[in-house]
């Protein structure tokens, strides 16, 4: 655990920012997390990789990266702070647009825990208050049900499907695009 200045704190989770010092124990969960991501996320598996990725969400205007941090554990399996997950929000365009576009992965100890809709939820109130966003996308592979189901819970609807929309894992994939604005919360 590096920082707890959290933005936002649910009952069982909090979300912070990306550091430099959480490279050690996000590798660690992405290597964990490998068979749950593939193939629909590689998120970044070492240090370097991670110095890079975190680079840009701390550095670019256009992107705000968050930890999903739990908050509570027991004397066994400890949680407060521990990365159960990260939401990213990616081409923020504000003006008359007011919109982003996001990421998202949890990590393997934290798969049905609830943890990563509670840590949306907590994206979502900083992107529509703090952050001054209207609209939030997510653009998620129709064979990846985890994912449609996170969105779903948040109250994201369905808005169509884009062929041929990401290359990811070396092929152009069709993404369903899942939307929420600020008024549907």
């Amino acid at each position: 655990m590096s920082d707890t200045t959290y933005l936002a704190e649910g009952r069982r989770t909090a979300i912070r920012p990306f550091t430099h010092a959480d490279a050690d124990e996000f590798t660690a969960r992405a290597r964990e997390s490998r068979d749950l991501h593939r193939p629909w996320l590689f998120p970044p598996a070492d240090p370097s990789a991670y110095a890079a990725y975190a680079d840009v969400l701390i550095e670019d205007p256009t992107k705000a990266g968050f930890l999903v941090c739990e908050r509570t554990g027991t004397a066994e399996k400890p949680g407060d702070g521990a990365i159960a997950g990260f939401i990213n929000i990616n081409n923020i365009v504000m003006g008359g647009f007011r919109c982003g576009a996001l990421g998202y992965g949890g990590f393997a100890h934290a798969t049905g825990r609830g943890l990563m809709s509670e840590g949306l939820g907590l994206v979502l109130g900083h992107a529509f208050g703090p952050l001054g966003l209207h609209r939030l996308e997510a653009n998620i592979q129709p064979g990846n049900a985890g994912s449609i189901a996170l969105v779903r819970r948040a109250g994201f609807r369905l808005e169509g499907v884009s062929p041929d929309f990401l290359f990811i894992d070396g092929a152009w994939r069709d993404h369903e695009r899942w939307a929420i604005t600020a008024e549907m919360r």
